[in-house]
This record gives structure tokens, sequence and C-alpha cells, in this order.
């Protein structure tokens, strides 16, 4: 089967990944900071399931350019990573952030350390029949690590560690998103997502055009080539897979993340289900990568204008542009925020805007079958837990 629309992401003179380089004359900043650090997630649709985002910290003061893709298993051309490596890898990034400040802060010495991250989600229902809905599994974390804790203590301060990333606020609390809804720049009221109160947000549209790149050595998105295969319960491999009518299948994003002699965390995406290419990504929170809760966002945001784009393109409705701005709220890590609490989070507020010959009626038909299919969306909705194991080495 044909790949949908264009492959504008290769097509494209700018590098796939970059620091924006003029976002205050752009007039992109972040929403008022609140918790620790506030993030505005800014995405349009380019061609079949490619996406643009802008992603602007309140915390650091970064503005981060971000593309994402799909394989073969949603038609895409693999020109980039998909939605959900995003949080796996701003995920891996935060745990290990915080575990090597909580040692720090605790005087504990790490000879080596890898963090090797398991997300789950699936998806079951009838898209046609509108049943169909995205979830999300408790994550699985293993800890390959050289240090002189005995294994009570080691379990305990590794667990310490991942309830104080900020990401922990937006797995613990059940916390339901919400959204406002703009059709052809006219407000309309959601049907069931749950409503954000306030004004709408501006279209981003004439954000994304003029953004620039700011010079770097580094190139923080390589392909490193397919992922290792390995049987995950309901997986799917084949192409197209995820644009059947009928589902019932289990996704398996992992993320390696270990750091460079640079100070620089290297994490390496992988696509177990649906099977696919593999991506290294770079994260920092000194400026010189993208930060994790960067990551994270820019993860969420692309999930949720990918499940607009699956249901058009399976119920065949007419949605030719599509934006969202989005706003994360987190509070500063337990130990990198020297809080010494558990890491919280505010509901995610989207404001989304379509261009559509729809009725309102469809309009709100999309919203709704988007937030209840993203996946990431049902990760903030969902009481997680991360199952932790530890190795030695």
């Amino acid at each position: 089967m044909a790949s949908i629309g264009t492959d504008l992401i290769s097509q494209s003179t700018k590098p796939a990944f970059f620091k924006v380089a003029n976002g205050e004359d752009l007039g992109i900043a972040p929403p008022t900071n609140r918790l620790g650090d506030a993030v505005r997630t800014s995405v349009r649709s380019l061609s079949g399931f490619q996406k643009e985002a802008l992603v602007s910290s309140a915390f650091s003061g970064d503005t981060w350019r971000f593309v994402s893709d799909e394989g073969a298993y949603l038609n895409g051309y693999d020109a980039a990573c998909c939605p959900l490596a995003f949080l796996s890898c701003g995920m891996a990034a935060s745990y290990m952030n915080e575990i090597r400040a909580l040692a720090a802060l605790r005087g504990i010495t790490i000879r080596s350390l890898k963090l090797t991250l398991d997300n789950y989600y699936t998806m079951k229902g009838s898209m046609p029949k509108r049943t169909m809905v995205g979830g999300a599994e408790n994550p699985e974390l293993q800890v390959d690590i050289d240090c002189d804790l005995d294994d009570a203590a080691l379990n305990q301060f590794l667990l310490d560690a991942t309830f104080a990333s900020p990401l922990n606020g937006l797995m613990r609390g059940q916390v339901k998103s919400l959204f406002k809804l703009a059709k052809n720049g006219v407000p309309l009221q959601p049907r069931k997502a749950h409503e954000l109160n306030g004004l709408h947000l501006p279209d981003p549209g004439v954000l994304f055009e003029p953004a620039t790149a700011a010079p770097s050595d580094f190139t923080f998105l390589g392909k490193v080539g397919p992922t290792p295969k390995k049987a995950v319960a309901d997986g799917t491999t084949a192409q197209a897979s995820s644009l059947s009518d009928e589902q019932n299948r289990r996704l398996n994003i992992g993320a390696i993340a270990t750091l460079r002699d640079d100070g620089i965390l290297s994490i390496q995406q992988m696509q177990y289900s649906p099977w696919g290419t593999s991506f290294e990504l770079l994260s920092a929170e000194d400026g010189q990568a993208p930060s994790a809760n960067a990551l994270i966002s820019a993860g969420i945001g692309f999930c949720f204008m990918t499940q607009f784009g699956r249901f058009v393109s399976m119920l065949k409705l007419d949605l030719p542009d599509y934006r969202i701005v989005q706003d994360t709220h987190f509070s500063l890590g337990g130990a990198t925020g020297k809080t010494g609490k558990a890491g919280s989070a505010d509901p995610v507020e989207t404001h989304v805007f379509l261009q559509t010959s729809e009725s309102d009626d469809t309009a709100k038909d999309m919203l709704d079958i988007a937030e209840q299919t993203c996946f990431l969306h049902a990760f903030c909705g969902t009481d997680l837990k991360t199952k932790l194991r530890v190795k030695r080495v």
C-alpha cells in the first residue's frame, strides 16, 4: 500500500530537530509558570501523518522545533520517530536526571548507569462504530547500575528517584485533559471532551515557517536502523495495521538511555510493536539538547494529532489542515529541583484548530474520537506505576 501524503520532512532543508534562534522575535512564549515549568507545544499537520512542533519552556527559556512521522504500520515515510517515542525518551531522560541528582544529594557514588524503559499501550474497538479506545499500561524500567548500596537501600533509592520525576504527576492522579475547540476560526463547545475554561489561544499557524535554527555541533535526531524484534503479546507488524477498522492490539515502545562523556544523554528509541525503525535522540537540561519536559510535551501533542489524522483517514472525512496549542504544567523534580517531593503536574490543556468542510457535529466527533483514542491522553488519565527491575553491573 502506498504511503499517505508527501514526505515533506525529508524534502525540507531544515534539520529535523533544532533549537529555535528567533523564537522571541516571532512571539513564541510559554504559558505562565505556575508549578515550576510550563511548556507550550504548538503542533501543525504537514502531510499524511507527518507533523511539526514548536515547544517552548518557561523554566529553560528555550524553544525547540521537532518533527514526527510514522512507519509502514500507518503508511508513513519513517522520516522521523513516532509520537510515542518522544514520551518514552523524555521519560527515560527524566528518570536519569532524577537518579543522578538524588545520588548527588545523598552522597551516593554511581559508577555505571543505563536505563531501559518499556511503555505499553492498547487499542481496542471499532473506528466506524466510534467504540475504539486507546489505553495505557504500567511502564517497566530496568536499571543497570554499579553502586555500593545494598539491595534494599538501592531499591528504595530508585523508587524515590522515579517518584521525584515531574512526569509522576501525569501518571499517578488520573489527570483528565481539558480542551478548547475551533472550526474554521469559530469556537465550538466540545461534546464529550472536558472543556477548558477561558479564552481560545491564537492559532499558531503563522509561527512555523519563519522559525530558524540556532547554531549547534549536535545532530539531535539520528536514524539507527530496524529495531531488534521481540515477541509482544497482541503486537502488530503488518503494513497499515494501525488503520484497521477493528483493532485489539498492544503497542510496546521502548527507550534505552545512557550518559555520554560530554554530559549529554543519548537515548535510543525502540519500536517493538508496531515494529519499526529505531532512532537516537539527545537530551540535556542545560540547553545543549532538548529537555525531558520538552520531549514529553511534544510526544503528547504529536500523539493527539495523529489520532485526528487516523480518524479522518479511516472514515474518509475532510480535514486538510489542523493544529493545536497544548500547555503542560510540571513541578520541579524532587531531586533536580531539590523539593524533596514527588513530582506533580496539572491537567494537559489543549486548544484545537480544525479547517474542515464537515459539519459542526463532525468536528466535535473529531475531537472526541481523537481524545478517546490518544494513547498519551490515556496515559495521563490512568493511574500508572512504573515497575522497577534492578540489574547490578
